[in-house]
């Protein structure tokens, strides 16, 4: 690829500085990030000339454009480090971590009280076995009569015929 013009570097190096605003401002593409990978995407420049570059000799030179992308990091470390989040991907994902631990949290307590009620279940359980054993042993010793029906119509025929003192 050939020599740029001055102008058309000019150009591209305005068109930098806007696109590095509005994503410094938080206003991403979809699927884009606070990079110098979507900012060279938004701004029309072929990504490489944001990094520096090597003569035959092996000697390097920066890019075209690197001392925009050293700037636009340096605002982006700056701004994390203020606590802006600049990427709402980067916020989503720390907003999701934080539910994330929050529900496991109600899980954990959800687990222990279901876990206490079950022990409560299996208690009542016991103590109504327990209960209709007790019944049942003691229906067995009682000469009394077994059917509910015998013992209202016995208790008729008392109290059909009062006694007399």
């Amino acid at each position: 690829m050939g020599r740029v013009s001055e102008q058309t570097r000019q150009d591209n190096e305005a068109a930098i500085r806007a696109v590095m605003e509005r994503l410094l401002a938080g206003d991403l593409p979809e699927g884009g990030k606070s990079d110098v990978r979507t900012l060279a995407a938004m701004s029309g420049v072929v990504r490489t000339g944001f990094y520096p570059k090597k003569n035959r000799d092996g000697v390097q030179r920066p890019g075209p454009y690197q001392h925009l992308a050293e700037e636009f990091e340096r605002r982006m470390a700056a701004l994390r480090a203020a606590g802006t989040a600049v990427d709402p991907r980067a916020a989503q994902v720390q907003r999701l971590k934080e539910r994330n631990a929050e529900l496991e949290k109600r899980i954990a307590e959800r687990d222990a009280r279901l876990a206490s009620l079950e022990e409560f279940k299996q208690r009542a359980l016991s103590q109504i076995a327990a209960q209709h054993q007790e019944i049942t042993r003691l229906k067995q010793q009682s000469p009394a009569p077994s059917n509910i029906t015998e013992m209202t119509a016995a208790r008729k025929r008392t109290n059909a015929h009062p006694r007399t003192i």
